[in-house]
C-alpha cells in the first residue's frame, strides 16, 4: 500500500480519535441531544463514574500514538476496540450517526491491512 496514503490516513484516525477523547474531558464540541435507548446507555456509562473517562483515555492514547507514528500496532488495536464499540452503537441504538462510525472502522482495517505484518502472529 502506498506509503503516503498510509500516513495520511494514520494521521486522519489518529486526529479523530485524539479530537473526540479530548472533547470527553473538555467538552468543547456541543453534545447532539438524545433522548431512548442511546441517552439511557450514555446515562449508565456516566453513572459507573470510569467508563467515559477510561473510553476517553484510550482514546487518546490511540490518537497520540497514531499520530506520532509509535507502536503503531498497538495503537490500532486499542483504536479497533473502540471502532467495534462506535459502530454498535449506531447499528443498534442510533443509527443516524452510522456513516461517521463506519468512516472510522473503515480506516482502522485499512491501517490494520497495511500493517499486517505486525499482527501475523496474534493470527
Amino acid at each position: 500500500m502506498n506509503s503516503k496514503l498510509t500516513m495520511i490516513l494514520r494521521l486522519l484516525l489518529g486526529l479523530i480519535l485524539l479530537v473526540f477523547g479530548a472533547n470527553k474531558f473538555l467538552q468543547f464540541m456541543p453534545s447532539p441531544p438524545m433522548e431512548g435507548p442511546p441517552a439511557d446507555f450514555f446515562s449508565a456509562l456516566f453513572a459507573t463514574g470510569y467508563m467515559i473517562p477510561l473510553i476517553a483515555v484510550t482514546e487518546i492514547v490511540a490518537g497520540v500514538l497514531l499520530l506520532t507514528n509509535k507502536w503503531t500496532g498497538l495503537a490500532l488495536i486499542l483504536a479497533a476496540t473502540i471502532s467495534v464499540n462506535i459502530v454498535l452503537f449506531h447499528l443498534f441504538l442510533a443509527p443516524a450517526g452510522i456513516a461517521a462510525a463506519a468512516l472510522v472502522a473503515v480506516l482502522n482495517a485499512v491501517l490494520i491491512y497495511a500493517n499486517w505484518k505486525k499482527f501475523k502472529t496474534l493470527f
